[in-house]
């Protein structure tokens, strides 16, 4: 009997990166460590899907500035790529949506054998599922190799599936139980007891991945927002590329941090809306 092949996995983390710091690229290497020494996976891709800017978050500056910065943060990766599939949406998009995109991607790929994305078939796809509302999940798996993908976050995110219209139920379903996620702990948080009080997860509880990070690494794109508005030095705490970029653009006033202070956030908005 040949031995097992290990599953080939792409990690997708989606968020602000407001600024990206070494944190956010600490949890990859974090999760592919954890992963691969299950014996299970190999870790072959990671994708950083900055949100756009119709997500209203306070103090969100342009995905401009956001994606550049991402760029010049994993250029020296060979592994860990930015998208700006999301950012560049004109409305809101759904994390189970971004999801999806990105999972349809890994099939046309593989169905092309081609690095490159058919966006055409792409759009073809996305708009099938949504009026299917048909995970391909089981599509994936029946080609031993298409990646498998997770939804890579802090214990922060996966808490935030509990605070009410934040998410839509159905989506955290999908993402946690059609997916999977890879949850990288932090001070203050507490993953494993949050599943446990949460059925939905839970019930998916195998599917989660939670990943210790011995090495305390609290940075916080707060903080380091903060820092920059009182002139203090950030360095060490974001990749140096990143530093000169928002020294030479002069990114993160006391201005820009009250960017949509007054605006209700866009899945409050939408989902209360709907309530």
């Amino acid at each position: 009997m040949a031995p097992q092949e290990k599953t080939k996995l792409v990690l997708l983390a989606c968020g602000s990166f407001n600024p990206i710091t070494n944190m956010h690229l600490r949890m990859f290497e974090l999760a592919r460590d954890h992963l691969e020494d299950t014996g299970r996976y190999r870790v072959v891709k990671g994708i950083l899907s900055p949100v756009g800017d119709s997500y209203k978050k306070k103090g969100l500056i342009g995905a401009r500035h956001r994606l550049e910065m991402a760029r010049l943060a994993t250029e020296n990766s060979d592994w860990i790529t930015v998208n700006d599939w999301e950012s560049q949406q004109s409305e809101w998009v759904e994390t189970a949506k971004v999801v999806r995109h990105h999972h349809a991607e890994l099939i046309s790929s593989e169905d092309n054998d081609n690095d490159d994305v058919d966006t055409v078939r792409c759009g073809k796809r996305r708009k099938l599922e949504q009026n299917k509302s048909i995970c391909q999940s089981s599509y994936i798996n029946t080609n031993a190799d298409t990646p498998q993908l997770k939804f890579l976050c802090g214990a922060d995110v996966l808490e935030s599936f509990g605070v009410p219209n934040l998410w839509k139920p159905e989506d955290i379903e999908e993402i946690v139980g059609q997916y999977g996620v890879v949850c990288i702990t932090r001070c203050g948080s507490d993953a494993e007891k949050f599943i446990n009080q949460s059925d939905v997860l839970y019930e998916h509880r195998k599917n989660i991945h939670v990943v210790r990070e011995w090495v305390t690494n609290e940075i916080s794109a707060t903080h380091v927002r903060r820092a920059l508005r009182r002139g203090q030095s950030v360095r060490y705490l974001l990749p140096d590329p990143v530093v000169r970029y928002i020294r030479d653009h002069s990114l993160y006033s006391a201005e820009s941090e009250q960017k949509n202070a007054d605006v209700i956030l866009a899945p409050l908005q939408r989902y209360t809306s709907t309530n």
